[in-house]
């Protein structure tokens, strides 16, 4: 049977329809795996030398605030071109860092530094924006967010901000407290610190930080019975215990009294749960939150989901 000619601009329009279709049912994207670049694995245990982040601390000091729903947020609008050419200095002088000659929570506090300092660079070189998804300035057709693009070089590799956590930190450190450190400008996203990270202190600084996001509901929740997690746990399960289980089970041990006495007799995930609305402190129009767990939609985790994840 011979088959009815189509213009060509009816064919483009039903391929781009066909795609936009596919879109709408495609389940979403796993998150990044913790993928090892061994090149990053050099350090030096008898290394002494600390990074100076004070430059950093200033850029923080008074522009991190607490907002009313107890969310930290960044006061975008006050970095003044004094304070975005302090931000490039401070990222010039992090890259000149010979990083693997430090001892590993030197290493663990630049890279952390590092990561938290471009996200905000990136919000700056596109604010205002509702969200940082819709900086979309990774490679690849279907990209979204800066999670994917080179934006730095250190030791003379090119970096993103998916390979210092996806290919960097989770895999080295193994720690699951790294997606309390990490910030991804969004309010779902456990707070940026309100100063650097710096190796002392590091395990009580990362103890603290997952005790405040778990002890936020948008943490853990539990309503009705029923248990309600950040996304950030479905996305990246496998730093949790690989399972629904193994994040109950880190809950429980970040929980204070009252989340703790509801977790009694939890034994599954309900549902999970994300904001991406940008964590400024000035008003801006909610940002479409993530649809929850079941959801058809793209995300892009930490990086977002899936990058995410870039925590």
């Amino acid at each position: 049977m011979t088959l009815p000619t189509l213009p060509r601009a009816r064919w483009s329009g039903l391929a781009l329809l066909a795609l936009t279709a596919w879109l709408a049912v495609a389940p979403a994207e796993a998150a990044p795996k913790a993928e090892l670049w061994e090149r990053w694995t050099a350090h030096d245990p008898a290394s002494s030398t600390v990074v100076d982040h004070s430059a950093w601390d200033a850029l923080l000091a008074g522009r991190v605030v607490q907002g009313t729903g107890g969310v930290a947020l960044v006061r975008y609008g006050r970095f003044g071109a004094a304070e975005r050419q302090a931000l490039d200095g401070y990222l010039a002088a992090l890259q000149a860092v010979a990083v693997s000659r430090l001892n590993r929570d030197e290493q663990f506090a630049y890279w952390v530094n590092l990561y938290n300092a471009l996200t905000v660079k990136v919000i700056l070189d596109n604010y205002p924006v509702e969200t940082i998804r819709d900086i979309d300035i990774s490679p690849g057709l279907f990209s979204n967010g800066p999670w994917g693009a080179e934006l730095v070089e250190v030791e003379g590799e090119a970096l993103s901000l998916d390979d210092i956590e996806h290919r960097i930190l989770r895999p080295i450190w193994q720690d699951p407290r790294i997606h309390y450190a990490v910030n991804c400008a969004s309010i779902g996203c456990p707070d940026l610190r309100a100063t650097a990270w710096t190796a002392e202190g590091l395990d009580a600084a990362l103890d603290e930080a997952a005790r405040r996001y778990v002890n936020h509901p948008r943490g853990a929740d539990v309503r009705g019975g029923r248990l309600y997690v950040s996304s950030i746990y479905d996305w990246f399960e496998e730093d949790f215990g690989d399972s629904e289980a193994g994040v109950i089970a880190h809950l429980r041990q970040y929980a204070a009294s009252g989340l703790k006495n509801r977790l009694v007799g939890i034994r599954d995930i309900e549902d999970d749960e994300y904001d991406w609305t940008l964590n400024d402190a000035a008003p801006r129009p909610r940002a479409e939150p993530r649809v929850r767990r079941g959801s058809q939609t793209l995300n892009n985790g930490r990086t977002g989901g899936p990058g995410e994840g870039g925590s």
